[in-house]
């Protein structure tokens, strides 16, 4: 069973993501153990603070090491981690094929940013890879965390009903997903495609690697180079 950690200092803003659908469903199957930590629990003032002026004046706050070293470190005590992931807008962009090997581990932990990040000595000191969903700033790591682990989750065999389901998912063999349809099959005039009503297999997933194709090169030529 994989296990995933997230450290974050929001934690209530992750509950509702696991706590429904597929990665509802994963947990009680034990395909997955999602666990939540909330880094004010390592705070060793009263007022729980775990965060405090840069170095060097600016604006924004700036997450201190020692909470944040002191949750890690509990965690190592009771378990090795394939990974220990930082998400940060700065990271490395986030891809299929890197989901793909991250899906193959057994203990991830995900660290989410918050206000102007973390003290860089977490990154130096702990963290192994640095992972972002885009070329844009959130409030926090935590919906990045999500988006990460759902991606992960849904590719562990047994979660998805139809495992092959995932893996005509657009990106994976960098393509996009052809065209899907369902019933009726003819709505206001508008028609799903004969060939996919033939019931011929071989010609139906020809019709739809170049249907793939056809939209990859319109919406996404750079993956084909």
């Amino acid at each position: 069973m994989m296990r995933i950690d997230i450290l974050s200092c929001v934690p209530s803003l992750l509950d509702s993501f696991f706590a429904h659908s597929i990665l509802k469903r994963a947990q009680q199957a034990n395909h997955v153990q999602v666990v939540i930590h909330d880094i004010r629990d390592y705070s060793t003032n009263k007022h729980r603070t775990i965060d405090d002026y840069a170095f060097g004046g600016g604006a924004g706050m700036v997450l201190q090491i020692e909470p944040i070293a002191r949750c890690i470190r509990a965690l190592q005590s009771e378990r090795t981690y394939d990974e220990i992931i930082y998400l940060t807008p700065d990271g490395a962009q986030m891809q299929q094929r890197m989901v793909n090997q991250l899906s193959l581990k057994g203990n991830l932990m995900m660290l989410c940013g918050h206000y102007k990040g973390v003290d860089q000595r977490v990154r130096d000191m702990f963290v192994t890879k640095e992972l972002s969903i885009g070329d844009y700033v959130l409030s926090g790591g935590e919906l990045a965390a999500a988006v990460l682990a759902d991606a992960i989750i849904r590719l562990i065999p047994g979660v998805l009903n139809d495992e092959t389901s995932a893996l005509t998912d657009s990106f994976q063999d960098n393509l996009l997903a052809p065209p899907v349809y369902s019933r009726p099959a003819d709505f206001e005039g508008h028609k799903v495609p004969e060939i996919l009503m033939s019931g011929h297999e071989a010609k139906i997933e020809e019709w739809r690697y170049e249907q793939s194709l056809k939209r990859t090169k319109e919406r996404r030529p750079d993956l084909l180079q």
